[in-house]
């Protein structure tokens, strides 16, 4: 019932959106040449085009953004990026980001997170690894276009997407997982070295994720201690309605993660929605732009698999299974301490109130096999959750340390 009242409600706001979409439309038009000179010169007519930009954008998405990867330099000349599926399964695509020139590169799979939102939430750090990188990628499918018959998709299930899509590119190929991926990608790690599997990645780099929150456990960290598993089956599930491929999947819809996000920072969202109104009254619109293009990236959200989400809320949020040594992969009892040959580098942002200080660096401990000199530990300043993988900061202080990490562990 959840969501089809979240359903019925965007179905009648939807004709508003598209009035004010229609009506900013209309005072684009180059009618009389005054789209970009007296017109736009009236301020009522700016606050008119501010408003309505407002009521149009005030909704979720369920369509994955582009990537939309720009050229990148390499060497002395820029390379044109076009993406190219690998392979795929009901639940994702291992996605690649072809170079139009000949060029030599490590191969490097970024693993985005099975979230609220989208794999192009990476799309700032897909654009800054592609740089020194032949970069893949793991572009989660929305479960609600994913049909009952392709079956249900658990934390196994995403475990074996890892270790699959590893074997896919083969020897030599390095790994990064962003946030929520980290538990599964260490734990994947640690099953092919168990098996001395030749396509154990030289290279892991895990950023801002959830290894051990028992450790300054955040906001986040505490709900999950805060309801049983029963609660969160009850509360926040819900059934795929008949309209879409997914008809009646059980999913933890993104809709409700994205409201819980915003009311971790509402305040903050309500500033910025003002400033956008004031940018675009202004004429601002290089402000305007940004402010768009984020919240276009932020209201595009899809729907985890129930299992996935419950089982993610249980193992690694409530039990913390990995760092208690217990956490199981279709049975098998998962050890990090097998992994020898791969470099580990963990990542946090000091100002991180998803993954606190603290949570990733736990790995290393829990890779006691794992030469010295093979282990690593950033802590970037002045950058929350996002900016870990995103921004300048990523770009100028982080990213430096992983394309050293992975040139310094190129012959392992």
């Amino acid at each position: 019932m959840m969501y089809q009242l979240y359903q019925a409600q965007v179905d009648l706001t939807g004709s508003a959106r598209q009035a004010a979409l229609a009506a900013n439309a209309w005072l684009d038009l180059p009618w009389h040449g005054l789209t970009h000179g007296l017109l736009k010169e009236i301020v009522t007519l700016r606050h008119m085009v501010a408003a309505n930009e407002a009521v149009a954008n005030a909704a979720t998405t369920h369509k994955r953004p582009a990537f939309n990867i720009q050229p990148v330099p390499v060497g002395n000349q820029m390379a044109a990026v076009t993406e190219e599926v690998v392979t795929r399964t009901p639940f994702a695509t291992l996605l690649h980001f072809r170079k139009d020139i000949q060029v030599r590169q490590p191969k490097m799979l970024i693993v985005a997170p099975m979230s609220g939102h989208f794999a192009t939430l990476l799309r700032g750090t897909v654009q800054t690894v592609l740089q020194d990188h032949d970069v893949y990628i793991t572009d989660w499918h929305n479960a609600r276009d994913v049909p009952l018959m392709d079956g249900d998709f658990d934390f196994d299930d995403f475990v074996t997407h890892i270790m699959d899509f590893l074997r896919v590119l083969g020897r030599g190929t390095h790994i990064m997982a962003v946030c929520q991926p980290t538990v599964a990608v260490l734990a994947a790690v640690s099953l092919m070295a168990e098996e001395n599997d030749p396509a154990q990645p030289r290279t892991m780099t895990l950023m801002a994720g959830p290894i051990d929150t028992r450790l300054r456990p955040t906001t986040v960290n505490k709900l999950a201690k805060e309801h049983s598993i029963g609660w969160f089956r009850k509360n926040l599930i819900a059934t795929v309605p008949l309209r879409y491929a997914g008809r009646m999947r059980r999913v933890y819809p993104g809709f409700l993660q994205l409201s819980a996000f915003m009311s971790m920072n509402l305040e903050r969202h309500t500033r910025a929605q003002f400033r956008q109104f004031k940018a675009i009254a202004d004429g601002d619109m290089v402000t305007a732009k940004i402010h768009r293009d984020f919240y276009d990236e932020y209201f595009a959200v899809m729907d985890l698999p129930a299992s996935f989400y419950l089982e993610t809320i249980q193992r690694v949020f409530q039990e913390h299974d990995l760092p208690r040594g217990v956490l199981t992969y279709r049975g098998r009892t998962v050890d990090p301490a097998a992994i020898q040959r791969t470099a580990l580098l963990t990542v946090e942002g000091e100002l991180d109130d998803i993954c606190a200080i603290g949570q990733t660096m736990a790995a290393l401990d829990m890779c006691p096999n794992i030469p010295p000199g093979m282990k690593r530990h950033h802590l970037q300043t002045g950058v929350g959750h996002y900016g870990v993988f995103n921004g300048k900061r990523w770009q100028h202080g982080i990213y430096p340390i992983v394309r050293e990490t992975v040139q310094s562990n190129m012959g392992l």
